[in-house]
């Protein structure tokens, strides 16, 4: 039977903090992502059954896997194929020393962003293995039922295991492109909790800091670590009374001091290796400061747009020549993207089109961000408001 991720029968011991070290060794050492979790909610379950009264282990984590190990033995045994599982478990005796939980953690998360998978799974196999979201709690973020996002998962799953993919971390060579999977996933997820699902974007920068542990030497994970925690830390300044709040008119005694510092210190780590993390982490510090020096902001787009070539970053770009002053230039620049079924062209042209004055146009290009749809609902009533003006 499929079990979710531990929740509220274990919080007073903390365990979710242990799930994706747990589900990582499990998964390394059975070879299968549904019987590593299985094995693992119910280890869990016994924690929180015997640990209030025997008092917690000095290793946790190996008390954990080696529960987990035992119990997914005696699955088998009952299941009666023992024989064909039996090679691909460890000796059954006790842990006594620490797991080696780096190198199974990083698998686990390259596993999970593998190529041959889509985006939609790697992002969902990674919140259901590393990030101990139930199925529900993933379906609900990205607004598909249940059932669906348990077919998903189970697809990703039955394309591991029947394709061989393999529980490793990429060879040097492939490592880069890999990466950049991994941090692109990460970010998405985080994205995706930005507006509404606080929890989510608190899961993505929790993973994030995994992989600074896991991945010390690479650049760009602190890049992204540092841009998640620049933009996270505005979060309570970003609405009032459920309405959108632009940047310049931000409560800027509501944002997290420590996440602002946290996150320029991991930027200073990262920021030689001028990749597109550390330059947007470069961008979003920027922003934080008053007045921000747009002219610096532009200059730090140009070199992201040179990087990535990307015409949203090259819409963003224009924003902040907006802002530094050449509005006229700015619409030049959004008038010659190609990206008429990207909502957020719409609402800058229409906001570009209002300073300067040209108002039937900005009121057609609002009125066409709405159609697009996607918005939130305090995005959407921002837009019905400058539409309204």
């Amino acid at each position: 039977m499929r079990r979710d991720p531990p929740g509220a029968g274990v919080p007073a011991l903390n365990l979710r903090e242990e799930w994706g070290r747990v589900v990582a060794i499990l998964v390394g050492i059975l070879g299968d992502f549904d019987l590593a979790e299985d094995a693992a909610q119910e280890a869990f379950v016994a924690a929180a059954e015997h640990w209030p009264r025997s008092g917690e282990p000095a290793n946790r984590t190996a008390w954990l896997v080696t529960v987990a190990k035992r119990r997914a033995i005696d699955r088998l045994r009952r299941e009666r194929v023992l024989a064909a599982k039996l090679p691909l478990l460890v000796e059954e005796s006790v842990v006594t020393e620490e797991p080696n939980i780096r190198d199974e953690r990083l698998e686990l998360i390259f596993t999970c962003c593998h190529p041959a998978l889509s985006r939609e799974a790697q992002v969902a196999l990674t919140l259901r293995a590393l990030g101990r979201l139930s199925t529900e709690e993933i379906a609900a973020a990205f607004l598909v039922a249940p059932e669906t996002m348990k077919r998903r998962l189970s697809r990703a799953k039955a394309k591991i295991r029947g394709a061989g993919i393999p529980f490793v971390v990429p060879a040097d060579e492939l490592l880069p492109d890999r990466l950049a999977a991994v941090l692109a996933v990460v970010y998405l997820i985080f994205n995706a909790g930005y507006d509404s699902r606080g929890e989510l974007a608190s899961e993505a920068i929790r993973l994030g800091r995994v992989l600074a542990v896991l991945m010390p030497d690479e650049p760009e994970v602190f890049g992204l670590l540092a841009l998640m925690l620049c933009h996270d830390a505005r979060r309570a300044s970003r609405f009032a009374g459920g309405e959108l709040v632009l940047l310049s008119d931000q409560d800027r005694g509501l944002w997290h001091r420590g996440q602002i510092a946290e996150g320029r210190l991991l930027l200073s780590r990262a920021l030689a290796s001028r990749g597109p993390y550390a330059l947007q982490a470069a961008i979003a510090s920027l922003q934080l400061e008053s007045p921000v020096d747009w002219p610096q902001v532009v200059a730090l787009y140009t070199e992201l747009a040179a990087v990535t070539r990307s015409p949203v970053v090259s819409l963003n770009r224009a924003v902040a020549i907006a802002e530094a002053g050449d509005v006229a230039g700015a619409l030049a620049i959004c008038d010659a993207l190609d990206l008429d079924g990207y909502r957020y062209l719409h609402s800058t042209r229409a906001e570009l089109l209002r300073r300067l004055g040209r108002v039937e146009e900005a009121r057609e290009a609002y009125r066409r961000a709405l159609e697009l749809g996607g918005a939130s609902d305090p995005e959407r009533r921002f837009l019905e408001r400058r539409l309204a003006e």
